[in-house]
């Protein structure tokens, strides 16, 4: 029961429904003790040869009164009880998906997207159950049962009834023998379907690897072996549930054979009639349902709970960014003063990603970052885009540090294109215009041209109204890149950083985009982080990375001059693109 005093907090929200859906319940109980006792009735006059025509048309009107009066009571019941336990699904959806917009870098490293897909799904669903099913089957089984067993009693006799529902009591003691047994249960059942859900939504995203490596048969045996494990624990759990229909019917049963041995020396003793046995017998037929429900409650309280600790656990996942209660709203320059004196991952301490990091970088300056994989380019890009607030030093934009800006805010000014893209499956005109919904045809065509992804469009048959399909599977990784630069674009960031993305360009293609980006932000400020160095060349200020740390530092000519890494590295690469443009005019 203590899933009830964890959801207090929506059921004192939705209380008026809930009384309402009750007294519904209550009603319906209360009526439906009548027909038993109309029942007996008949028999008794039938055993008496009293019967006449006005008695039988009065006991079908009321049993047709009952039977309207249940007809909408249970509608009403419906509309309130399970109307409500939507709510609260719609509710702890909504905060399980403002969460994962709220988090940082660490909670997706700790969390897998099947996980988080688990939760948001299949745990919801056993919550909802409890607010809807299991409020249903709590107050009705107790409501029903109730009135039943008074019925029984006020009509029939109080001896007769407490001997037939004495049995009743191991019900209640068998559930509690079983209860924390079935809640692991539950739980282990809902965490093999968090794995179940991981692994077939990496073997998707990976299918092309897997088919490209012909490891097709082996993922589906370890899929297998991912189901196997999820039906042991499903088993488990439904064994110990299954426990319940059994010694339910067992102890009716008990009730049964005390209700015709007592009930039948009651009518020989005449202190009974055969009617009221009669109704004693249906009274018990109708107890019956409150007595299964007894373990339909118990399953969805045990996995309700469960699935409640794996939704709080989420839910009470804190980020580690920083969100200052007065949080400076205005950015009112891109003036950057990158400071940084030491960084470590949350989840590596024990290597240090950036120490002694230090430039400046002037509101429409272009800095480039290049340096050995590994070097540091992506990590001074992750802690401008805010993925980690926690490093010994300062970044600073504008006058202020950027972790007291609003982080929202914040982002807003920053045009991001990352290593691997995401498109959204659907056409190419909203994934341009993702960031600027209300962004009209012409200016999607202008991002498109600066990101010289304007003549490959128009050779589709459905131009900007080709749909891309799911992660862009129709477009090559150029044009992924290069869409994804137009998305940028078209935002109008004052910051505009590039982490590696014109990598799938050919050396063409690359020099035109980078014209016309500069040429779109004249007074705009950009950072290209890249491994071919032509990709910086016309930058304001390069950084060589190395080891987390600043190796060189310089214009493209004072780097060469330098003679060191980024010298013998252009040299080398000037050499592989000469040799590359022979091989293809000979072909």
């Amino acid at each position: 029961m203590g899933i009830f005093s964890r959801l207090k907090w929506f059921f004192k929200n939705q209380w008026k429904q809930y009384l309402i859906g009750v007294i519904a319940l209550i009603i319906v109980a209360i009526v439906n003790v009548i027909p038993p006792k109309i029942i007996g009735n008949v028999v008794d006059a039938v055993s008496k040869r009293n019967v006449t025509g006005n008695f039988l048309l009065v006991s079908m009107l009321i049993f047709l009164g009952t039977a309207i009066a249940q007809y909408l009571l249970r509608f009403l019941w419906r509309k309130m009880i399970f109307g409500s336990s939507f709510v609260l699904e719609r509710d702890l959806r909504s905060r399980l998906y403002r969460q994962f917009m709220k988090m940082d870098a660490t909670f997706y490293k700790k969390w897998r997207t099947g996980d988080l897909m688990a939760h948001a799904t299949n745990d919801i669903d056993a919550v909802r159950d409890v607010a809807g099913p299991g409020i249903l089957t709590l107050a009705d089984s107790i409501i029903t049962g109730t009135s039943t067993i008074l019925a029984m009693g006020l009509f029939i006799g109080w001896k007769l009834t407490i001997l037939a529902v004495l049995p009743l009591i191991l019900l209640g003691i068998m559930a509690n023998i079983l209860g924390g047994k079935v809640h692991d249960a539950f739980s282990k059942s809902q965490a093999e379907f968090s794995s179940i859900n991981n692994k077939t939504q990496e073997s998707i995203v990976g299918i092309k690897v897997l088919k490209a490596l012909g490891q097709e048969r082996e993922d589906e045996a370890d899929f297998n072996n991912y189901v196997d494990d999820n039906i042991k624990a499903n088993r488990r759990s439904y064994r110990l549930d299954a426990l319940f229909d059994p010694l339910t019917t067992l102890i009716m049963g008990i009730s049964y054979v005390i209700t015709i041995i007592f009930g039948g020396l009651s009518v020989l003793n005449k202190q009974i009639t055969i009617g009221q046995l009669v109704s004693f017998i249906t009274y018990m037929t109708q107890l019956t349902w409150p007595m299964y429900a007894v373990g339909s409650l118990f399953n969805v309280l045990e996995r309700g709970s469960a699935s409640y600790d794996r939704i709080s656990d989420l839910l009470g996942e804190k980020s580690s960014l920083i969100r200052p209660k007065h949080a400076i709203e205005t950015i009112t320059d891109c003036n950057l003063d990158f400071n940084v004196h030491s960084f470590h991952y949350p989840d590596d301490d024990s290597a240090t990603a950036l120490h002694d990091v230090h430039f400046e970088l002037r509101e429409g300056q272009t800095l480039g970052i290049v340096g050995p994989t590994g070097g540091g380019k992506s990590t001074i890009i992750s802690l401008l885009m805010r993925d980690f607030d926690h490093y010994d030093g300062s970044i600073k934009m504008g006058e202020n540090d950027i972790r007291k800006y609003d982080i929202d805010n914040y982002l807003n000014t920053i045009g991001y294109v990352p290593q691997t893209n995401f498109l959204f499956s659907t056409d190419i005109r909203d994934n341009v215009r993702f960031a600027n919904m209300e962004a009209n045809q012409s200016q999607v065509e202008d991002a498109s041209r600066v990101a010289d992804l304007d003549a490959d469009i128009e050779k589709m048959p459905n131009g900007y109204d080709t749909e891309v399909g799911e992660l862009g599977v129709s477009l090559s990784g150029g044009q992924k890149q290069r869409l994804a630069i137009a998305r940028a674009i078209l935002s109008d960031p004052k910051l505009l950083i590039l982490d590696d993305s014109l990598s799938a360009v050919d050396f063409k293609t690359e020099r035109n985009i980078e014209q016309r980006i500069a040429h779109n932000r004249k007074n705009a400020t950009t950072i290209i982080a890249a491994s071919r160095l032509s990709s910086v060349e016309a930058a304001d200020q390069i950084l060589v990375m190395d080891h987390g740390t600043i190796l060189e530092k310089g214009t493209h000519q004072e780097l060469l001059a330098q003679k060191g890494w980024y010298y013998d590295t252009f040299h080398l690469q000037e050499k592989t693109a000469e040799l590359e443009g022979r091989l293809n005019d000979e072909k």
